[in-house]
């Protein structure tokens, strides 16, 4: 272990395992030689410590006397809660910690209190809109009683104005992001961008040239159910597909909280499970990531918003590494970055008959090629993790 190697924290606010960002982050750190220990929730009643190759791992103990469920509430992350103070300044001392990285917004006001009290620095790991997440929720009336509590975008967004100038560094996932902050009042040499981009070893696995020839479009969408990211319009598209008589299929991978939306919607139009499969959370990335590789186009079909114009999902960058034309609506780091890269076309936000159009132009076997190597091109040269570590690693170097 090096001179220059710390004992860092980094506070992840759910279960853990597992979280594609959280792994890449600490593993990172963990191989460049720095002391990693990960708090998270219990949600899931797991062994309150386990050794991990990025880390060790300190989650909450459970409260067993209430039973799981409620336990489960009492465990949520609120900046306020005892538990997770505890947990946090817990961790900190038996680690001798020097740095806390703390995931997202809503234990950032723990994490900064613990961190004043223990003389510790605390960097940002904001790969969130926070309050403009919460902002779509009420404007999509998605939002439930709960909510009004611990999800309130006035709150919310109150919290990020007092977090971002209080904290040491701030870790953003993409240029807009960066801007948006900064015009919070934040210097840009307390900004640094670390994206959300995969390893240049995922260009190994296997990609769509390699697939035999089928009289069918595979679509693949990863992540999250819910009406803000464009399923709904993305049902209709397929609908629409099917009535000029084309052979598409949405395969959809994730679970969420409108799930029982969109299946309402492909049942008005009369769309079994040849059209939009339903495939559920898959817990093993690498099995997620094979879907991609038997698929043809993927889908990143999020409606234009505030959240959407500054945050970058991973499957981004999870298609153009499976090679992929990636076909997205014009929020604007995906759509910035798909100009850029030639890596696929991009429609106006929830426009189902141009997701319709954009799926039939990517899929044309020379265009999709040709979308597919620039995708995976632009994996090679820039968007992959190992460029993002070296930038991580600075930024941690320097937080003092």
């Amino acid at each position: 272990m090096s001179n220059t190697s710390r004992s860092i924290v980094y506070v992840w606010d759910a279960d853990y395992p597992w979280d594609v960002r959280t792994e890449k982050v600490t593993l990172a750190l963990t191989r460049a030689g720095h002391t990693v220990n990960i708090v998270a929730r219990n949600k899931a009643w797991r062994e309150t410590t386990e050794s991990l190759p990025e880390g060790t791992v300190h989650r909450m103990t459970p409260w067993k006397s209430v039973g799981q469920s409620l336990d489960g509430h009492l465990s949520f992350p609120a900046f306020f809660s005892p538990r997770w103070i505890k947990l946090i300044e817990q961790t900190c001392r038996e680690a001798h910690a020097d740095l806390i990285i703390v995931r997202d917004l809503p234990l950032c006001p723990t994490a900064i209190g613990v961190g004043n009290r223990l003389g510790i620095p605390v960097m940002l790991d904001m790969a969130e809109n926070y309050p403009a997440m919460m902002r779509v929720l009420w404007e999509t009336g998605r939002h439930t009683t709960l909510d009004y509590f611990v999800r309130n975008p006035a709150i919310t967004q109150r919290l990020e104005r007092s977090c971002v100038r209080r904290v040491d560094h701030i870790l953003v996932v993409v240029e807009e992001s960066a801007d948006r902050v900064a015009a919070l009042g934040v210097p840009r040499d307390k900004l640094t961008i670390v994206s959300n981009t995969p390893p240049l070893a995922r260009l190994d696995c296997a990609t769509r040239e390699q697939h035999a020839v089928r009289d069918r479009i595979d679509v693949v969408y990863m992540g999250n159910l819910e009406v803000v990211r464009g399923l709904i319009e993305s049902v209709d598209a397929i609908a629409h597909l099917k009535s000029k008589g084309k052979r598409v299929r949405l395969r959809v991978i994730g679970r969420g909280r409108d799930e029982a939306l969109i299946k309402q919607r492909c049942a008005s139009h009369a769309l079994s499970s040849d059209d939009v499969e339903f495939l559920g959370y898959i817990a093993s990335h690498s099995e997620a990531l094979q879907v991609l590789s038997e698929s043809d186009v993927g889908l990143m079909p999020h409606r234009k918003n505030e959240s959407w114009d500054t945050t970058i999902p991973n499957k981004l960058f999870d298609y153009m590494a499976a090679g992929l034309p990636v076909v997205s609506s014009d929020a604007a780091p995906c759509a910035r970055i798909l100009r850029e890269t030639g890596a696929g076309r991009v429609f106006r936000s929830g426009d189902a008959l141009g997701i319709a159009a954009a799926i039939e132009e990517a899929s044309e076997p020379g265009l999709g090629r040709q979308l597919g190597d620039a995708g995976r091109e632009s994996i090679r040269a820039r968007y992959n993790w190992e460029y993002d570590t070296e930038i991580l690693l600075r930024a941690v170097a320097e937080t003092k």
